[in-house]
């Protein structure tokens, strides 16, 4: 079987911008232990399989060293190969079938449109080997499953934070989300995602991580949408909405080359 390759820059109109995502289109089933072993090959952040099925498509995601339930910029890639490649599809709502269930994503005047579960979080005590680990004493920290957010006083430490990631590493942690409320017009919040734990140090853009940033800021700033600004060295805006326990999450994306492989 030939399966066709794609990297595509998430959450970005420029390229070598956001966040990079291999997308395989798969013309049949392969095992677990191939797709990991792709997803190694690649080394970015995240590769997405995707596998027609009756309804919809079977997706799943893979960091260099595990298979993840959840993944939003490799989710977006994924349907912006499809609406592509199908561009009749863009007129209703493609259906991935994941570990973390339905998920739905729509074309929205040149942005893919992603629905996904909002995250109910609940606030947790920490101790200083975390504050060292993140670099910063927080104001405020929640965490819902893997996921804990910790809140800075200001942007500023949000952009120039430097995590020990041999410190993260040793913590169980191993999904670190910092944010803070942005001062900039166009953003409502920044923040960056680190999770060594999973192979990954620093995330360039992390559509999942919103589904936790967006239900804390509808509590903080009373609102229900936003414009949100990843701040890692490649950088990447995110559009979100809350509309009751889903979060729906915008962004463009760029193509940056198509492969077809040979084993």
């Amino acid at each position: 079987m030939t399966h066709t390759l794609y990297q595509v820059d998430a959450f970005t109109s420029q390229p070598f911008k956001g966040n990079p995502a291999a997308v395989c289109v798969l013309q049949g089933p392969v095992s677990a232990r191939w797709m990991q072993s792709l997803a190694a090959e690649m080394n970015l952040s995240e590769t997405a399989y995707l596998l027609p099925q009756e309804r919809g498509w079977r997706l799943r995601w893979f960091t260099p060293k595990t298979e993840v339930d959840l993944c939003g910029h490799a989710t977006l890639a994924s349907a912006r190969v499809l609406f592509e490649l199908h561009p009749k599809m863009r007129g209703e709502a493609l259906e991935f079938h994941t570990r973390s269930g339905l998920l739905l994503a729509r074309w929205k005047a040149g942005r893919v449109e992603l629905d996904f579960p909002a995250m109910v979080y609940q606030r947790f005590s920490y101790e200083g080997d975390v504050c060292r680990a993140i670099g910063f004493e927080p104001v405020d920290a929640v965490f819902s499953g893997n996921y804990c957010l910790f809140v800075a006083k200001d942007e500023e430490i949000i952009k120039e934070a430097a995590p020990n990631i041999s410190g993260l590493l040793k913590l169980p942690l191993p999904e670190v989300i910092i944010t803070a409320k942005s001062t900039h017009q166009k953003y409502d919040f920044i923040s960056r995602f680190f999770a060594p734990q999973l192979g990954v140090d620093e995330d360039p853009v992390t559509g999942s991580a919103h589904c936790l940033l967006a239900p804390y800021w509808a509590e903080k700033l009373g609102k229900k949408t936003f414009t949100a600004y990843q701040a890692s060295k490649r950088g990447g805006e995110l559009h979100l909405e809350i509309v009751a326990d889903r979060v729906r999450i915008s962004g463009q994306a760029k193509f940056i080359f198509k492969a077809v492989l040979l084993v």
